[in-house]
């Protein structure tokens, strides 16, 4: 196959993945607590050709020897951007929103390979019921919300009040007039990078981090003890995802010309060959 088709192919493929990035941040502009993901490029192998087998031949030349022919390009690594998204104000006592970049509820999510700790910034919590006089607190999905020591948030009693402190700490106050106190759990992302998407606006450990050669808390902290005065938790607010529709309708348009170029690229050589092979 013609060179530069080679070139043009494997950069559209990649191409067509950017493509998918920024449908999926433009699918999610409504998901409460999203964080968009930016893709980053990097150039594939490259073969150079020398003009002349001695380099002393070249005189005086002020370009550097040879001739570098890449094979295009290949989608690097796709980044979130874990900046602040608005709060909206919902007046809902179970509505949470985080005010710091980088902090994260953790939850339990249950699947049919057993459960696993995630992390979300979605502060929209449910109360759901497990007998008659007990309740946990869930995420919309039905998630066990988890507290400082990783257990679900399960109160005792019919609930009449809730209030919750900036640094993360939830007061439930029981029709019988007792109060149920419970620190939230949350966490400081310093790395997000090492995170993968679990679903939705889940996030959690990648499946290989055994093979990755770093420690949790290099990736994480957990707010707990005196760290929690770091916490910002607003009541009655829900933060909104950082996608800017604007941004990312122009980086569509930017990648509807890249994917035209290399398709035009690959209907020039195709007519170049039909020429060479139509030379008697």
């Amino acid at each position: 196959m013609n060179r530069t088709m080679i070139t043009a192919t494997n950069t559209i493929t990649q191409l067509q993945k950017q493509m998918d990035i920024v449908s999926h941040n433009m699918a999610n502009i409504d998901t409460v607590g999203y964080k968009r993901r930016e893709a980053n490029f990097t150039d594939l192998l490259f073969q150079q050709f020398n003009n002349q087998r001695n380099v002393n031949h070249e005189g005086n030349r002020l370009t550097p020897n040879g001739i570098r022919q890449g094979v295009g390009a290949k989608l690097a690594q796709s980044q979130i951007v874990m900046t602040q998204g608005a709060l909206k104000r919902t007046d809902r006592p179970l509505d949470m929103a985080l005010k710091t970049e980088g902090q994260y509820f953790r939850v339990l999510e249950q699947g049919d390979n057993g459960s696993a700790v995630r992390y979300t910034r979605d502060g929209s919590f449910y109360l759901t019921p497990l007998s008659q006089n007990e309740t946990m607190l869930v995420t919309s999905e039905g998630y066990p919300v988890l507290d400082e020591n990783n257990n679900p948030i399960i109160i005792n009693g019919q609930a009449k009040e809730y209030h919750v402190s900036e640094n993360g700490r939830l007061a439930v106050s029981i029709v019988s007039g007792e109060t149920r106190e419970f620190n939230l759990g949350v966490v400081l992302v310093k790395k997000p990078q090492f995170l993968e998407q679990k679903g939705g606006n889940l996030l959690g450990m990648p499946e290989n981090f055994a093979e990755l050669n770093t420690m949790e808390n290099e990736i994480l902290t957990e707010l707990n003890g005196p760290l929690r005065n770091q916490i910002s938790v607003q009541q009655g607010f829900l933060e909104q995802s950082n996608v800017d529709m604007s941004k990312e309708m122009t980086e569509l348009i930017n990648l509807q010309r890249a994917y035209q170029f290399q398709s035009r690229a690959v209907s020039l050589a195709d007519q170049m060959m039909g020429l060479v092979n139509g030379i008697r």
